[in-house]
């Protein structure tokens, strides 16, 4: 498995002195960011896509092994929720990304918390992803408890989706895996090393040959750290399995 481990978002000043190095630009985050970690989340594409060419840059800034998961647009997920009118949004959302071409990792679909389960929605939209968006590789954060049932699972592993492993304190989704890589959002304020251990154990468990683990961003600069002792844990694990027996 290929585990790559980052953090949601990047460019955060407080990180400065603790990840980054204190007088670093803001502009140079990126390119200093990866040097680090394999991957990052992009969030403020939630709120407004960028121009393409911003986005084809952000690919000339990292390494050719590098991957974004890029969050999709609130027009689609939180105003259309997953309708036919968010049918334009989805083919500008693919448009945008194929400049990065394979530095562009899963595309996440996060559901609004009151969104309650609309099977028949989310198999017509999967079907939309397949004819206005193909290529992508969609993952889904379901935030309402109501879609948590094994129709739902079945509909994303047809449509070659991810069920989006999030763990928050309110709400935990189901350790389910639908496609062959896999996409987690580890959300709680904080995880100390057995947590991350338990966390290595269970994505190392899981029938994927590809994973992308995001951390949730603090001030304190924690989410970097606890993306690095992940990417550390998973590769003594498996060294320890290539490792001859004494």
């Amino acid at each position: 498995m290929i585990l790559r481990a980052g953090t949601s978002g990047y460019s955060y000043a407080p990180w400065k002195g603790v990840f980054y190095p204190k007088k670093l630009p803001a502009a140079k985050m990126l390119a200093h960011y990866a040097t680090q970690l394999p991957t990052v989340e992009i969030n403020n594409t939630f709120y407004r896509m960028p121009k393409p060419e911003v986005i084809t840059k952000w690919g000339e800034e990292v390494p050719a092994d590098f991957r974004f998961a890029i969050k999709a647009p609130q027009r689609i997920t939180h105003q259309a929720r997953l309708s036919e009118t968010a049918n334009d949004a989805v083919e500008v959302l693919a448009a945008g990304t194929r400049g990065i071409g394979e530095k562009l990792g899963p595309v996440l679909f996060q559901l609004p918390p009151f969104m309650r389960k609309d099977l028949g929605r989310l198999q017509s939209f999967l079907e939309t992803l397949k004819t206005r968006a193909a290529g992508l590789r969609p993952a889904f954060e379901f935030r309402h408890a109501s879609w948590f049932e094994p129709d739902v699972f079945e509909a994303l592993a047809a449509g070659g989706a991810a069920l989006c492993i999030s763990e928050a304190d309110a709400l935990a989704t189901p350790l389910v895996a639908t496609t062959g890589w896999g996409y987690l959002r580890l959300r709680r304020q904080d995880y100390g090393p057995e947590e991350v251990a338990a966390w290595a154990d269970r994505i190392a468990a899981q029938p994927w040959g590809e994973a992308y683990v995001f951390f949730k961003h603090e001030d304190e600069g924690k989410g970097p750290a606890l993306a690095a002792e992940l990417l550390a844990r998973s590769q003594n694990a498996r060294g320890s399995a290539a490792d001859p027996p004494a």
